[in-house]
Order: C-alpha cells, then sequence, then structure tokens
C-alpha cells in the first residue's frame, strides 16, 4: 500500500505538462525542514498529486515516486535531499484550492491548513476525494 502526497510548483517553472514531456524529474530545490522531512519519508512506489501553485492553485495530475530519497545533487547541504518522480496521469478536471477549501473534509488537510508547505502528505481519504472531486 503506497503512501500519499502532494508536491507544489510553480507552473511557470516547471509544470506537470513538463514532467510528462520529460517522463521522469529529480524534485529538486526544496528546503523547507518539514517539507524536506516528507521527503526524507517517501518511498520508490508512493504516488503524489502535483499542484500547480501561482494563478492556478489547482491539483493537476499524479505522479510516482521512482527512487527512495537521496542528497540532492544541485545542493553541497547533504540534509538537503530529493525523489525523482515520474508522470502517471492528469487528472481529468483540475481540482482547485478554492473548491477543496469549501468543503469541509479538507478542514484539516495541510493544503488548507499550512498553505506555504510545498510537500505535504495526503490520507488516504483526501486523496479518494480529490480524485473524486476530478471526474
Amino acid at each position: 500500500m503506497p503512501n500519499y502526497w502532494l508536491m507544489k510548483t510553480e507552473p511557470s517553472v516547471y509544470s506537470y505538462d513538463d514532467l510528462v514531456r520529460e517522463k521522469k524529474t529529480s524534485w529538486t530545490g526544496v528546503s523547507n525542514n518539514a517539507a524536506l522531512k516528507h521527503i526524507r519519508s517517501m518511498a520508490k512506489g508512493d504516488l503524489a498529486f502535483i499542484y500547480h501553485s501561482g494563478d492556478e492553485k489547482s491539483v493537476i495530475g499524479i505522479a510516482e515516486i521512482a527512487s527512495q530519497p537521496y542528497p540532492d545533487p544541485a545542493q553541497k547541504d547533504p540534509k538537503l535531499v530529493t525523489v525523482d518522480v515520474k508522470s502517471k496521469s492528469k487528472l481529468p478536471q483540475p481540482v482547485t484550492l478554492a473548491s477543496i477549501k469549501a468543503d469541509k473534509r479538507f478542514a484539516d488537510f495541510h493544503l488548507v491548513r499550512i498553505s506555504r508547505l510545498s510537500v505535504m502528505p495526503v490520507s488516504k481519504e483526501i486523496w479518494d476525494a480529490i480524485l473524486k472531486m476530478s471526474k
């Protein structure tokens, strides 16, 4: 049984379509301690929603964690870790932050409570609810 995550990206910097085109990428550049803790908890085979921040503010697609965590090669600090992710599928319809915030089921979801966090865990219940909302 995989664990579930949400990973944020600014689509003007790196979008889900970029991931689809490249098929796989290293999720580099994370420096927030809480986000790094979540990356360290990831395992190959886990699934992650890719969330477009900025103007879009929507869950766009699903990625699979394709590696165990490892030191970010772009950084000199071994505490800064990354994982490889590969595209899995685009959601039929994006799920907006506004629609998530409007639904009481998401009141305790990190995306609503700790909105600045770039990598966060997602419970199976929330994962399934977002998938249902995307249809």
